[in-house]
């Protein structure tokens, strides 16, 4: 009988924000994350605006489940020790306007791995971060405290090994041959 996975149920909130100065000819509006919530059950399945006025959005996008994986403690060692842990969410513009007239950021995917980040950057998807509050990082601490082994270190080659280099970085030419002086012959 396998154990569920530890998880957690969150909500995603967008941004739509006025872009100021000369770059709001070309866009006049960007999207930004605003923050990751626990999910409740109130908040239904569907995305919902919350809030409107002439300089901003905000959008709420329940139903995502993050999920803690053993083969990726490593991931969430990095997140939680690093001086500012953090959500990684995955988002995406709509191509087709659903739920609003005009395309709206839908988040894809959300995580506390900085490994599943990573990979998402690498595949030139839009990653941004913002931070988690102390009891995911207690959360994803007990995890790694459970599951986290670091790798050993790997021995280091002897000196005796690593290539000769000059003074200036260039291989060395060793001989065993002996020089003889003065051009004499013998």
């Amino acid at each position: 009988m396998s154990q569920a996975r530890p998880s957690i149920d969150v909500a995603v909130v967008m941004r739509k924000e006025r872009i100021d100065g000369p770059a709001s000819r070309w866009q006049p509006w960007r999207w930004v994350l605003a923050d990751v919530v626990q999910d409740e059950p109130g908040f239904g399945r569907e995305p919902r605006l919350l809030y409107k006025n002439d300089s901003e959005e905000r959008w709420l996008h329940p139903g995502f489940k993050v999920e803690l994986f053993k083969d990726d403690a490593e991931g969430y060692y990095l997140n939680a020790t690093t001086p500012a842990p953090c959500w990684f969410v995955m988002w995406r513009m709509e191509e087709e306007a659903s739920i609003t007239d005009e395309p709206v950021a839908k988040p894809e995917r959300v995580t506390v791995s900085y490994h599943d980040a990573g990979r998402w950057l690498d595949a030139q998807e839009t990653i941004e971060q913002v931070p988690a509050p102390p009891h995911i990082v207690e959360w994803m601490q007990a995890f790694v405290d459970a599951h986290y082994v670091p790798e050993p270190k790997r021995r280091q080659r002897p000196e005796s090994f690593k290539p000769l280099t000059d003074r200036f970085g260039k291989p060395a030419v060793v001989t065993t041959e002996k020089k003889r002086g003065g051009g004499g012959h013998g």
